[in-house]
């Protein structure tokens, strides 16, 4: 018998292999005319962008527009992850895990109206960042920073290479290390040569593809099944012909409530008080203080562009219960031996994974449904978001290094010298990817998207609490959300450890983890952990002396509007060098030694030019940074995205409605 650990099974797998191959002319054709334009798009933004300073490469110079903002937020979020994992939980228990995808519609207006103007108001380039002008000290600024690069490798980069592998190796039977180690090449290039405007741009285009490929699959799915209404009594007879007789009928038999969002609060696998408030405490962790999301906002060249492009994002978010969800569900009932198998050792032989197969469900639908050229499009649109989510994870991942971490060691680092040690650190990023994929092959279960989640619960609300608190309540100091965020991690560990250590198991064969520890939903937890860190953030603080409000203008909601200088609580930790102090030479007045052929190829290629930007007053400085800080909108614009926020919450409303 094997122990399963949030979806990571002991059991090592075998090498079976799809038979299946994309082997045609179609098909290939269509992925290297993917990657040729992918590419093109990448040197395209890489050669009409300033990407030899911090602000060109980390923020895309603050001058993009709302358009591919919005595509980049969506296809940021929407990894491999979402196709296989959502579409294989859709496959077990329904459209439940559709709500995840909805949550967001009002959380983008949350990150658009209220957190972004703050952030720009600040003048930062990372979160951790925030937190140090807002609290002052470093020990915050660390802590977030090594937190959410770990978060980074081992739920977002490991379930993202996970899903992939498992697509390619369905529907490619290639080695799953030559694979994924290729496409990690490929998406560092133009992340490492690129920064986030290659990153955005490159974006937008996937996003166009994610969409057109998913909605042909949508149509070939459902006209498979037979339309809406057949697809709907389908689903709830697809069981899988061979079970034991004494495996329990909630095992296999499709839930009741499989067509509802809101389930009971006791007894639903996602139980409605959870989906409500407690999913959107990690949605205000992700959304609204996490690098990845937040940097892509911070580089729109006004709030409007950032309120619009977040609109666009919940407009497109509307899509994954249509493009993931009910395709994940035909693909049971297409095929639910497989999908719902039951039995350990026939789903070991399916899938490699003894603890069930949903996990292909999208995979399977796209070699078993589609022609030939259009299953080539499929797997681009994989290729698509697998290599967006990673873009996005590596370029965000090296700005929190280079700006939280590497400016500690090394505080008079030139401009340069921070580029490149952002560059160099992706580079490690992707060695530690490739090592953790033997750990990801062996993952192989149903419970990878419950793993996501449920890490998340555990170690997001206390950030989630600091960064709301910070905002909207200036009483808030530095020892309040310090110890809030040590008390609450420790917390969160203590959970997730108690399950490492039991297992999660199977509806086969049940954790031995006890009922009190384990038999509260992780959506519950979060509620309770966020309200835990809240209580001891405020109290702390309110034992302590409070920060003066000349530390906070226009850190916090009630003083965003002010105008005085303000007095910040740390020093900077780097600052822009002097052009002299970058003499080769290190002599005043001798000429600088012209570097060779080769140095300016790599030099021009990397964005690292040794063309000098013209040295600014100290009044062009201040009204340089007036620019970057400024949140002013224009009033016709400002009443079109108000309108638009309006109507995207009213969407929500009906859409939770129509299937609550």
């Amino acid at each position: 018998m094997t122990r399963d650990y949030f979806g990571f099974s002991l059991r090592k797998a075998s090498n079976n292999t799809n038979s299946i191959a994309i082997n045609n002319a179609a098909d290939i054709s269509v992925i290297l005319i993917y990657f040729l334009v992918v590419l093109a798009v990448g040197v395209w933004a890489m050669v009409r962008t300033n990407r030899s300073t911090v602000g060109g490469f980390f923020l895309a110079g603050r001058s993009m527009v709302w358009w591919p903002i919005g595509a980049s937020l969506f296809a940021s979020n929407i990894g491999s992850g979402h196709f296989v994992g959502i579409a294989g939980t859709a496959a077990a228990s329904g459209i439940a895990i559709g709500g995840f995808e909805w949550n967001a519609l009002v959380v983008v207006i949350i990150l658009g109206w209220l957190f972004v103007p703050i952030y720009i108001k600040a003048g930062v380039v990372t979160m951790p960042e925030y937190l140090k002008k807002r609290f002052g000290g470093q020990r915050i600024r660390i802590y977030l920073s090594v937190l959410s690069l770990f978060l980074y490798v081992f739920t977002k980069i490991s379930a993202d290479m996970f899903s992939g592998a498992i697509f390619i190796n369905q529907a490619l039977g290639l080695n799953i290390y030559l694979a994924v180690i290729l496409l990690l090449m490929i998406t560092a290039l133009y992340t490492v040569t690129g920064g986030l405007a290659a990153v955005i741009y490159t974006d937008t285009l996937q996003t166009v593809i994610m969409v057109v490929g998913s909605f042909i699959l949508m149509g070939f799915a459902f006209t498979e099944v037979g339309g809406y209404g057949s697809f709907q009594e389908k689903y709830m007879t697809a069981i899988p012909n061979q079970v034991w007789p004494n495996i329990s009928e909630s095992c296999y038999v499709p839930r009741a409530d499989s067509f509802h969002i809101f389930r009971d609060a006791v007894t639903g696998d996602l139980p409605w008080p959870g989906l409500v408030f407690g999913l959107t405490v990690q949605a205000t962790w992700y959304w609204c203080t996490d690098q990845v999301i937040v940097q892509r906002c911070l580089s729109a060249k006004n709030l409007s562009h950032v309120k619009a492009g977040c609109i666009l994002c919940g407009y497109l978010k509307l899509l994954p219960m249509f493009l993931m969800v009910f395709p994940g569900m035909v693909s049971r009932i297409l095929y639910p031996d497989e999908v719902a198998c039951v039995i350990p050792e026939q789903c070991q032989s399916f899938c490699d994974a003894s603890v069930g197969c949903t996990n292909i469900a999208y995979p399977k639908l796209v070699v078993d449904l589609m022609p030939n050229g259009l299953r080539g499009l499929m797997l681009s649109v994989m290729l698509a978001s697998l290599m967006s989510s990673l873009t996005s994870i590596f370029n965000s991942a090296s700005t929190l290094f280079t700006m939280d971490i590497y400016t500690k060691i090394r505080s008079h680092a030139s401009e340069k010298e921070l580029m490149i040690a952002g560059r160099v650190f992706i580079l490690v990023l992707i060695g530690v990817s490739i090592a953790w994929i033997p750990v990801v092959q062996s993952a192989q279960s149903g419970q990878l998207f419950d793993y996501i989640q449920s890490i998340t619960s555990y170690l997001t609300p206390p950030i989630a609490a600091v960064f709301m608190l910070a905002i909207f309540c200036k009483r808030v100091n530095e020892k309040g959300a310090f110890y809030g965020l040590v008390i609450g991690l420790a917390i969160g560990l203590s959970r997730m450890i108690a399950e490492f250590a039991y297992g999660t198991g199977s509806c086969v064969n049940p954790s031995p983890c006890p009922v009190i520890i384990c038999d509260v939903h992780y959506l519950y937890f979060s509620i309770i952990l966020f309200v835990v860190s809240c209580i001891l953030v405020v109290s702390i603080s309110l034992m302590t002396k409070p920060i003066d409000d000349k530390h906070l203008y226009r850190l916090c909601w009630t003083l965003r509007n002010r105008t005085e200088e303000r007095v910040d609580l740390e020093v900077e930790d780097w600052v822009e060098q002097d052009s002299d102090s970058m003499d080769i030479k290190g002599e005043r007045g001798m000429e600088a030694e012209e570097p060779g052929c080769c140095k300016k190829v790599l030099l021009g290629f990397c964005g690292l030019d040794d063309k000098k930007a013209p040295k600014l007053s100290a009044e062009e400085q201040a009204e340089l940074q007036k620019q970057l800080t400024d949140t002013s909108e224009k009033p016709l614009w400002r009443n079109v995205v108000n309108a638009n926020a309006i109507l995207l919450l009213c969407v929500a409303v009906f859409l939770h409605g129509f299937y609550g």
